[in-house]
């Protein structure tokens, strides 16, 4: 195994074409702020569950082996908004982009590096992990007020996605990038149903240190309400041409593709 393993994973991943790429210590991941989240106050926050409509399950336990975790992004700005478009009939484009490198990155270290991995697949309630909590251990951003990742080179216009490794691996963060904290909030401002502008409160006697939005200043019930509305408009439009005798699967791949809302995305001036 090469001594600079860290160097070749990193570029490797690159040369299949992610456009950032972190290694995080797996330890620090089961101590980070979405698991102690999770462990204060469950999977229901602000009347909504913070998974994809499971109200309960168990975290994956990963082997005792897994010392790492390798945390790649894929670049997703506004000029290439067709990324981000899903279909019925399958994932999105960049998604799909996401699962392909990580696949043959995982396959490349352990052909080359003889290093066991493990890609993990995207929702942590199907055994994946918190993968904004992984990038920022891996150095490649922080948690910004709109409670998404936000990066240097790409801002928060970036898709995620992680691997396992049983190696122990240096890790290439965190690090100390903060943009957001003297900023005007345009991404709070621009959210069309307000899902920013005022505080949850978390139950009595539960001190968060790193809450959602990093003061608590997020509503995802609000914001899972619009990213509902962007779903029906698509369903009631297959719906509708099904209805009028056309073959429902082939509708799905015709119709309009759910284009979800990106406002507080666009509207950060970071790394624009």
């Amino acid at each position: 195994m090469p001594v600079d393993i860290e160097k070749y994973i990193l570029g490797r991943a690159r040369e299949l074409g992610a456009s950032l790429v972190g290694i995080a210590a797996a330890i620090t991941l089961k101590n980070s702020p979405s698991y102690n989240l999770l462990s204060a106050v469950g999977t229901e926050i602000d009347g909504t569950y913070a998974t994809s409509g499971a109200e309960a399950f168990e975290l994956s336990e990963w082997p005792e082996t897994v010392k790492s975790i390798l945390v790649i992004a894929l670049s997703h700005p506004e000029t290439a908004p067709e990324l981000d478009w899903f279909f019925t009939s399958g994932d999105s484009v960049g998604n799909s982009n996401l699962i392909k490198i990580n696949r043959e990155l995982s396959i490349w270290i352990e052909n080359n590096l003889h290093v066991k991995t493990y890609p993990m697949p995207y929702y942590v309630e199907k055994g994946g992990v918190y993968l904004k909590d992984a990038a920022v251990f891996a150095g490649l951003g922080c948690i910004g007020k709109n409670n998404l990742l936000v990066t240097s080179e790409y801002g928060p216009r970036v898709r995620l996605r992680a691997m396992l490794l049983e190696a122990e691996l240096t890790p290439t963060g965190p690090v100390d990038f903060d943009p957001c904290k003297d900023c005007l909030e345009y991404c709070r401002k621009v959210c069309p149903q307000k899902a920013f502008a005022d505080k949850v409160q978390l139950p009595s006697g539960i001190d968060v240190v790193d809450p959602p939005a990093r003061d608590s200043h997020f509503r995802r019930s609000r914001c899972m309400f619009q990213m509902d509305r962007d779903w029906e408009t698509l369903s009631d439009s297959v719906h509708a041409l099904a209805s009028n005798g056309m073959e429902r699967q082939r509708v799905s791949k015709s119709a309009n593709p759910v284009k979800y809302c990106r406002r507080c995305e666009f509207a950060c001036p970071v790394g624009s």
